[in-house]
């Protein structure tokens, strides 16, 4: 798949500290972007820009929780400050939290699942939308998963979040619908990481293909010459679901 070419064009990243997040934040900047590359693990994103400068790219790392809701607030005045824009948007972060019977499912992880995966994406939103619009094309691209439709044993809290998380970006693509901004959704399927890892510990991680295989889909997402919105796209299958039109 050719990259896109997207030079001069400025593109959050959250989770960029490992697996899927930091793949995508790398093929992002060797098509040209400057990464704003956020993850809670300053070492790990001392490690990506440092891949991404010997590749001749550029970043800004921003060592947050994305559990720490204000901050998401004063990333996008920073970004106002410094860029008065933004261009993309890649809502990567997740937390499984436990597999466990939802009847024995304790608060306090639930409230961080909700949180991690719903809430922030929803702060990402609200801080990030006027940047997205200042751009031509802003592009905003979450990451879900099959569970939140396959809805499994056991899986209660990460299906109901991700669910959840459809249904927000699903509403958020039909209201910017009108404007340069597109919103989807993008499902990678069992990849070899640390969330499947844990999430299936007797799995032969070998059998699963390496989190770098989605990144060129990612980046082509979030790049001006694509156009759709409100569409979920599962990379295992190639199919996409169309929600707006």
């Amino acid at each position: 798949m050719t990259s896109p070419d997207l030079s001069g064009r400025i593109v959050v990243v959250t989770g960029a500290s490992r697996g899927i997040g930091w793949n995508v934040a790398l093929a992002v900047a060797e098509a040209g972007a400057h990464v704003i590359a956020i993850a809670r693990t300053v070492g790990a994103l001392e490690e990506l820009d440092d891949e991404i400068k010997a590749k001749g790219g550029t970043a800004t790392l921003v060592p947050l929780d994305l559990r720490d809701l204000d901050a998401i607030d004063r990333l996008g005045l920073s970004i106002y400050e410094r860029w008065g824009k933004l261009d993309g948007l890649v809502g990567n972060a997740g937390q499984l939290g436990i597999i466990t019977p939802v009847a024995h499912l304790d608060q306090k992880i639930w409230d961080e699942v909700m949180t991690v995966n719903v809430t922030a994406n929803y702060r990402l939103i609200r801080s990030l939308d006027p940047l997205l619009r200042q751009s031509d094309a802003g592009r905003a691209l979450f990451l879900s998963s099959g569970a939140a439709v396959h809805c499994g044993p056991y899986w209660g809290v990460y299906s109901a979040s991700k669910a959840a998380l459809e249904a927000l970006v699903r509403t958020y693509a039909a209201e910017v619908d009108s404007s340069t901004v597109r919103a989807n959704l993008f499902d990678p399927g069992p990849l070899r990481t640390q969330m499947r890892a844990k999430a299936k510990p007797g799995e032969d991680p070998e059998t699963l293909s390496h989190p770098g295989v989605v990144a060129a889909d990612i980046a082509r997402m979030i790049a001006p010459g694509f156009t759709d919105n409100g569409t979920r796209f599962e990379f295992l299958t190639g199919n996409v679901t169309r929600f707006l039109g």
